[in-house]
């Protein structure tokens, strides 16, 4: 082999393994930020609507607004699918159960006692 270093392209490292750092601003530990609890969002009214949009034109309810954890979404939502003889599932804090159930979902969120108003049209 001779002694010519071959190009590798792409492959080239950036900085070389046995480089030195020039400047750091870098004083000490730098503490890890904490993770806060992730206060759930919404102002506590369960907005119930149904919507059609973009979803091929099958027909949705969903409830929003709610300020609960993701497991308290989660255990409502399947209570909910279980009133409401459907499927469904909860995706961005949003729990979305299939079909037209808004008045069955409005009764059950009132009888729950949850504040619970219908929204859209």
């Amino acid at each position: 082999m001779s002694g010519r270093r071959r190009d590798t392209g792409w492959r080239t490292p950036i900085m070389a393994k046995n480089s030195r750092l020039v400047y750091s601003s870098d004083t000490g530990r730098v503490p890890q930020p904490k993770k806060q609890a992730a206060v759930p969002t919404g102002d506590g009214i369960a907005r119930v609507r149904r919507e059609k949009k973009g979803r091929g034109g099958k027909t949705v309810t969903t409830i929003s607004g709610l300020r609960l954890s993701a497991a308290q979404l989660k255990t409502l939502s399947s209570e909910l699918k279980r009133k409401c003889g459907s499927g469904g599932s909860v995706v961005d804090r949003v729990i979305e159960i299939q079909g037209d159930k808004v008045d069955i979902v409005l009764a059950e969120l009132a009888k729950r006692g949850y504040q619970a108003k219908r929204a859209g049209g």
